[in-house]
C-alpha cells in the first residue's frame, strides 16, 4: 500500500467587494472588540445561452477581532469597497428557539483594506478617517493576538 501523500494546510481567502451594511461593533465577556460585517462579492459573466452578460453577487459574512474591529467601524459605511485577506472559519451555535445546532461559515480577517480613501468618498467617513491624509488609502491589519483561538 502506497505512503499517504501529506499535503499541505493552507486556508487563505483573498476577496474584494463592497460592504452591505455599516460594521457592527460588539465586545466579547473580556473586552475583546469584534466587528461583524458582510460584503458582496461580483461575478460578470457572459450567459451562453441568452448572450447576455449577467451578474453573479456572493454575500459574504467578515468579522474583524481586536482594535482593527474599532477602526472598521470609524471608517468604513456601506457601500464602501474593500479587500479582505483572511481564513475561512466555521462557528457553530444553538438555535434559541428551535434547539437545533447551526453552522455559519465566515471569513476571519487578517487584514482589511479600504479601497478608496476618505477624500475620494466625498467625506463619507466618520471623524477617525477625517484625519487621514487625502490620498492615503488605510490598511487595518489584525494580529495573530488579537483573535481570540
Amino acid at each position: 500500500m502506497p505512503a499517504a501523500i501529506k499535503l499541505p494546510e493552507q486556508n487563505i481567502v483573498l476577496l474584494v467587494g463592497r460592504l452591505t451594511r455599516d460594521p457592527n461593533v460588539a465586545f466579547t465577556q473580556k473586552g475583546q472588540a469584534v466587528c461583524r460585517c458582510d460584503i458582496a462579492v461580483n461575478r460578470r459573466y457572459l450567459d451562453a445561452t441568452t448572450n447576455e452578460w449577467k451578474d453573479d453577487t456572493v454575500f459574504v459574512p467578515v468579522v474583524v477581532w481586536g482594535s482593527a474591529a474599532d477602526r472598521c467601524k470609524d471608517r468604513m459605511k456601506k457601500g464602501t469597497p474593500v479587500s479582505v485577506e483572511g481564513r475561512l472559519t466555521l462557528s457553530e451555535y444553538t438555535d434559541k428557539t428551535t434547539g437545533q445546532t447551526r453552522r455559519n461559515l465566515q471569513v476571519t480577517a487578517r487584514r482589511i483594506q479600504l479601497l478608496e480613501s476618505a477624500a475620494a468618498a466625498g467625506g463619507a467617513y466618520d471623524d477617525g478617517a477625517q484625519a487621514a491624509a487625502k490620498d492615503d488609502v488605510p490598511t487595518t491589519e489584525v494580529m495573530e493576538d488579537d483573535v481570540p483561538f
